[in-house]
């Protein structure tokens, strides 16, 4: 239980920290593009490094499986609400461009400092663990800060599991103004916590791949490529195929069926 709190403790001050800079950020900054960019290091850097600790919990067996939901659904929440518009992922900015929201070289810049922070965690992480402030840590640090894969199936299946997982979120994603605004964050998490209770145990479902690049690629058992294949490759095509469906084969069935009705 000492070390359950000592992670907390440690995504808290993560998380005031970034909030910390983020406000700084929004103060010395005038111009709205650098101030964006700004924006997209530190919410990457908050979502890799407080995961990070968070994984390094859970594999360590030391919380009970519900505390990590609990945890993963409540850090969900903190997140989705300190980002302020941040989007974390490099699926979300290509999704931008494909829209028009986003310039290329714009959608570049953000994709960049997503990929920037990812690798920067790798480095944060470690040294926050290196000052000992729980058993937890210092068992981690005696091992090195070693990881290993958490791919527990054959690739094509966890590229699969992954893009389900990004299918299902950015499905939620495009519905969620079913919703009333105050119950977004919260439908939101709840679907990332079912996803990660459902598939966790395969690949982890990060379905976000500047978030693998920082937790998962550094870990033995696996080449750079295969990761890619499976943390890259398969939230992209799962975030594309529910765009697809959701806002092009969808709706255009429907019309084909209004069609035939009217022609009845």
């Amino acid at each position: 239980m000492a070390d359950t709190a000592v992670s907390v403790a440690a995504v808290a001050g993560i998380v005031l920290c970034c909030e910390a800079a983020r406000r700084g950020c929004e103060w010395g900054i005038r111009c709205a593009d650098y101030r964006r960019f700004c924006s997209e290091l530190i919410s990457t850097l908050q979502l890799c490094a407080c995961t990070h600790e968070l994984k390094l919990l859970g594999e360590s067996g030391r919380a009970d499986p519900q505390i990590g939901l609990t945890l993963t659904y409540l850090v969900t929440v903190l997140h989705v609400l300190t980002f302020r518009g941040a989007l974390c992922n490099p699926s979300a900015a290509l999704e931008q461009l494909y829209r028009g929201s986003l310039r290329p070289l714009a959608c570049v810049a953000l994709i960049a400092c997503q990929l920037g922070s990812a690798w920067l965690s790798r480095y944060a992480a470690p040294y926050l663990w290196s000052a000992g402030l729980s058993e937890l840590h210092l068992e981690h640090r005696a091992a090195g800060y070693r990881c290993f894969s958490p791919i527990h199936a054959s690739l094509p299946a966890a590229a699969a599991a992954e893009m389900a997982c990004a299918f299902i979120l950015q499905a939620v994603i495009i519905n969620i103004g079913l919703f009333t605004e105050s119950l977004r964050v919260h439908v939101i998490a709840a679907t990332i916590t079912s996803l990660v209770y459902a598939v966790g145990s395969i690949t982890g479902a990060v379905m976000n791949p500047a978030l693998a690049f920082s937790i998962q690629f550094p870990c033995s058992g696996h080449n750079f490529l295969e990761y890619a294949f499976v943390f890259w490759l398969g939230p992209m095509l799962g975030t594309a195929s529910a765009v697809a469906v959701f806002e092009k084969i969808i709706p255009f069935l429907l019309k084909k069926d209004s069609h035939w009705k009217k022609i009845q």
